[in-house]
Order: structure tokens, then C-alpha cells, then sequence
């Protein structure tokens, strides 16, 4: 059973970069890896990928020391479970709106006494029974707990999520709350930047790293400068589509 390598860097203070995942091809995943990022996020939510597309692409992201972490869709216990027995390195679970909301993802993502997540050892997570039955402590140790805040309830909510133990990466939306705001898609909006500006300073007073996503190193790195650790930084198709269009356009004009 690996440490999990994103999990020191964020606790050690360190940036970390990665695309969100939407093509089952495992090449996808491991192209990322060989590029230079820190994590990928396999995306349950949108777009058509399921749990067997995504353990394959876990078993991927690992031959390249990439961190495969799992957006479920929704935040469901049975989901949470099933994002970790596959053996990622954390669940990302959307749309947290209060401190209950957290509690619950963290009821999901971990074993007794910290939470209720069901117990197999025949999964990917326990090595399929090779890992043994002391497995428990260490998995609740390991697993990356990220929550999406992505709304103005959530925001309001916020000093309370917080304050949930265990949960490591507090996720700021920007879509979903440009859209919460009336102004979807505005996401460079002062409205939208100024409230995520706060938010991060809330997050990071209360000792959690924060998360957001973007598109452009420009953006990027205007949010490292503001204190974002986590940095999901476009997504598999997205990339794919803008290489092409300049290639095409730098032959056409």
C-alpha cells in the first residue's frame, strides 16, 4: 500500500496541477503523467465515463506515478466508497452546500471509528485481500477527502464546512458559481473573483488547502498567488480540442 505522495505535497505546502479526465483511454491518463502533473480527477460527474472506465484509468494514472482522485456525481455514500475501493488516491465529491452536507461525504469516505465507509478486502484498495485485514487506519490515513463549494448557499455556509475534520481540499467551483450569481460562465466577473478571494482566506485560515479550476496558466497562476494549492487545470478534451485548432489554423492562417 503506497503513501500518497499528493497528499504530502499538499500537507507540505506545495501547488499541484491536474486535469479532469472525460475520455476512458487510459494513454489520456498517462500522457498526463509523463507531462509533468501531479494528479488527474476522473470525472463521474459529467461527461460518460463509469467505475469500471475509471479503475482502469486508476491502474494507469499509477504506472505513472500520477494521482488518480474520482469526482463522483453526487455526494451518495455508496459512490464515495465505490471511488476508493477502486484504489484512487482520494474522492472529489460536487455541490456541498453545508456543514452536514461534509460531515456526510466524510461518513462515506472513511472506516470506524472516524466514519461508516463499508469494509471489503477484496477491492483494489486492499490489494485484493493481499494487503490484509489491518488495513483500515492506514486507508483513513491516506485517502484524500475534496469537497466542492460551489454555490452562494455553500459560500454562506462556509466558516461551518470548514470546521469538518478530515476533509483536505476545499474545492471552489467557478462555474457553478458564476451560474449561483445569475452571470454563468462570467468567471473572471469582480463579483465571482472578490467572493472566491474570501473564501480563500477562510479556507486557508481554518488550515485547509484549497482547490479551484481554470483554463490558462495565466489564470493559474493568479490563483497560486492568491494561496490555491490545488490546481485543476483544463480538462482531457478541452486540451485536446485547442491543440488541434491551432494546428489547423497555423497551416490554414
Amino acid at each position: 500500500m503506497r503513501e500518497n505522495q499528493l497528499k504530502r505535497k499538499l500537507q507540505q505546502g506545495e501547488t499541484v496541477l491536474g486535469p479532469f479526465i472525460n475520455c476512458p483511454y487510459p494513454a489520456f491518463i498517462e500522457i498526463c503523467g509523463h507531462a509533468g502533473f501531479d494528479f488527474a480527477v476522473i470525472d463521474l460527474e459529467h461527461g460518460p465515463l463509469h467505475i469500471l472506465a475509471a479503475e482502469d484509468l486508476c491502474r494507469a494514472a499509477d504506472s505513472v506515478g500520477l494521482a488518480p482522485i474520482v469526482r463522483v456525481s453526487k455526494n451518495d455514500a455508496s459512490q464515495i466508497q465505490r471511488a476508493l475501493d477502486i484504489g484512487s488516491a482520494g474522492v472529489q465529491v460536487p455541490q456541498i452546500e453545508t456543514q452536514a452536507d461534509a460531515a456526510a461525504v466524510i461518513q462515506g469516505a472513511k472506516y470506524n471509528p472516524v466514519g461508516t465507509r463499508g469494509l471489503s478486502f477484496g477491492t483494489r484498495a486492499g490489494a485484493y485481500t493481499s494487503a490484509g485485514t489491518n488495513i483500515t487506519d492506514r486507508l483513513n490515513a491516506e485517502s484524500l477527502v475534496i469537497v466542492h463549494v460551489e454555490g452562494q448557499t455553500g459560500i454562506e455556509n462556509l466558516a461551518q464546512i470548514v470546521t469538518v475534520p478530515h476533509i483536505d481540499v476545499i474545492f471552489l467551483g467557478p462555474y457553478d458559481l458564476s451560474q449561483s450569481l445569475g452571470i454563468p460562465g462570467q468567471v473572471e466577473d469582480p463579483r465571482v473573483v472578490d467572493l472566491m478571494k474570501r473564501a480563500v482566506t477562510t479556507i486557508r485560515d481554518a488550515g485547509k488547502a484549497v482547490g479551484t479550476f481554470t483554463t490558462t496558466p495565466e489564470s493559474a497562476k493568479q490563483w497560486i498567488e492568491v494561496g490555491v494549492q490545488y490546481i485543476g487545470l483544463g480538462m482531457d478534451v478541452s486540451i485536446f480540442f485547442k491543440a488541434c485548432q491551432s494546428l489547423v489554423k497555423a497551416v490554414r492562417g
